[in-house]
């Protein structure tokens, strides 16, 4: 009768139960894994067979038998070594070599085995972990690397044994698995070099950027080279709202799907930051490639992703970045299958008004050409222009100005207005399924956002006047509501509408 163990395959951030079903029987002697294996589980017969080997154990070409593992649903693909474990434990039960006394019926197993037996470590395992609690088994066996990741979740019992030998003792109650500290050093907080009151001047940006983080509106900062467009960004992360639980968890499981959680502080502490090259690909980008790996956008979500030299982007990046702007997910479609990740993040923009980036500026002179800037301009499409809720122009700034020793507001009492702003935010969507101002549809913007005819004539001038689109309107009341929340203001009221009208503005268009 084949002996049936429990594990597991990833697709993206969705999970699938799979059967390891093992059978040894009669006959000439070969070893064979069936159900769509990949090649890493096609190896995994030669790990499995020293593995047991050097355990003192009888590996599969030790017996004149047939072995047949099959990975069943067999239309799913089976990557990774994650499978190493749990098929050499049902090799060993089916070859009668050990008789559990654990009942293995409600454990899922995962875990990649050297040659010599140690179980190493595996990415998802979170994911793992909390598809065993969602789909009713009781306990999970992981790489002692991975147990402090899957104790986060509270509602499955884990076991970590650090070697094979370590495993089969204490399922035929011989033994007991050793609490071992993991190896590695611990994820220390963000410590940034950057804070608010070092930034001398620029204190329309400084204040638009404030407006952007407690609300998680997207912003675009233009304006000439060395003008403080980056460092606005990067000082971003200082003002940034603390995760909450929930959120955290989110973040971990993206960065344990990519291989880069801590092993003594598994749970994310800091929002994320990303700030790929405008030279990466867009597989790199959006997600995908050969393994259908998240990408940046994906590893920013729940923070921010700084886009700088935005016109420098090939367009079709560009263009790709409406989806997860607009729906705060990314749908990718390969041959190979399709996978969605979230993606919801503040974008941070930055551009140069043109190829030198000197074009309106008052100091120096541009030395490009007329076509040339309209051409790099118009890298930059309405559609994707439309979605960032807020165009901030950075200007030069006085010599006198940035010479200053008198340090502005700092970060930390910024950052207490943005946490009360958002605290203020989780109230009120306490039964909706956003978090911030950003992510309301017109549903919410209806509900939350409700102004008198007055502020909406106010409103229509402005539109006609920018030539805005029925999206810059929503814009408008989302970006409006948000800078009420600052002012603590349950109203939004004609001096926050008067603000927002300031960065609503696609001065960016100067041609």
């Amino acid at each position: 009768m084949p002996n049936k163990l429990y594990s597991i395959a990833k697709l993206g951030m969705s999970t699938r139960t799979v059967e390891l079903e093992t059978d040894v029987t009669s006959g000439l002697h070969v070893f064979s894994i069936v159900g769509l294996p990949d090649k890493a589980v096609e190896e995994s017969k030669e790990r499995i067979s020293s593995a047991l080997k050097n355990n003192g154990f009888k590996p599969p070409r030790a017996f004149n038998k047939r072995v047949i593992i099959n990975l069943a649903p067999a239309d799913i693909k089976k990557e990774g070594g994650l499978y190493d474990l749990g098929m050499a434990l049902g090799f060993l039960i089916d070859s009668q070599q050990i008789e559990p006394v654990f009942d293995l019926s409600k454990t899922l197993v995962v875990g990649e085995v050297g040659l010599n037996g140690i179980i190493r470590s595996v990415r998802g395992v979170i994911l793992y972990a909390i598809h065993g609690a969602e789909n009713g088994f009781e306990n999970i066996i992981v790489p002692a690397g991975n147990k402090q990741e899957a104790e986060l979740i509270k509602d499955i019992n884990v076991i970590a044994p650090d070697n094979i030998g370590e495993l089969v003792a204490f399922l035929e109650k011989r033994g007991e698995i050793k609490d071992k500290k993991p190896i590695g050093k611990k994820a220390a907080s963000v410590k940034t070099q950057h804070d608010f009151s070092l930034i001398q001047g620029q204190e329309n940006a400084k204040c638009a950027l404030e407006v952007a983080v407690a609300g998680g509106h997207n912003i675009l900062f233009h304006g000439p080279p060395g003008s403080g467009k980056s460092m606005l960004a990067k000082t971003a992360t200082t003002i940034m709202p603390t995760l909450s639980y929930e959120e955290a968890l989110e973040v971990t499981k993206i960065e344990s799907v990519c291989g880069n959680v801590s092993t003594q502080n598994p749970l994310a502490e800091n929002r994320p930051f990303r700030s790929p090259h405008h030279a990466s690909s867009e597989s790199a980008i959006i997600g995908g490639g050969s393994t259908l790996n998240p990408g940046e956008i994906t590893r920013a979500h729940r923070g921010i992703l700084f886009l700088d030299e935005f016109p420098e982007f090939h367009r079709d990046i560009l263009e790709s970045l409406r989806q997860p702007m607009e729906n705060g997910s990314i749908t990718v479609a390969r041959a190979k299958g399709t996978v969605n990740y979230p993606s919801k993040f503040m974008l941070i923009a930055a551009a140069n008004p043109c190829p030198c980036g000197y074009f309106g500026d008052p100091k120096r002179e541009c030395n490009c050409t007329t076509a040339s800037v309209i051409k790099y301009q118009r890298k930059l499409s309405g559609p994707i222009a439309d979605r960032i809720d807020m165009h901030i122009s950075v200007p030069r700034q006085h010599f006198k100005k940035i010479s200053s020793e008198d340090l502005a507001e700092s970060s930390q009492s910024i950052r207490k207005r943005v946490e009360k702003a958002r605290f203020i935010q989780q109230n009120r969507f306490k039964n909706d399924p956003i978090h911030t101002n950003s992510e309301m549809g017109i549903k919410e913007i209806k509900k939350y956002c409700a102004i008198d005819a007055n502020l909406k004539n106010f409103i229509g001038l402005a539109i006609e006047k920018y030539k805005l689109s029925a999206r810059a309107y929503h814009s408008i009341l989302k970006v409006a509501r948000t800078v009420a929340d600052l002012a603590n203001s349950e109203s939004i009221q004609r001096p926050h509408i008067a603000q927002t009208l300031q960065y609503i503005k696609r001065d960016m268009e100067i041609i």
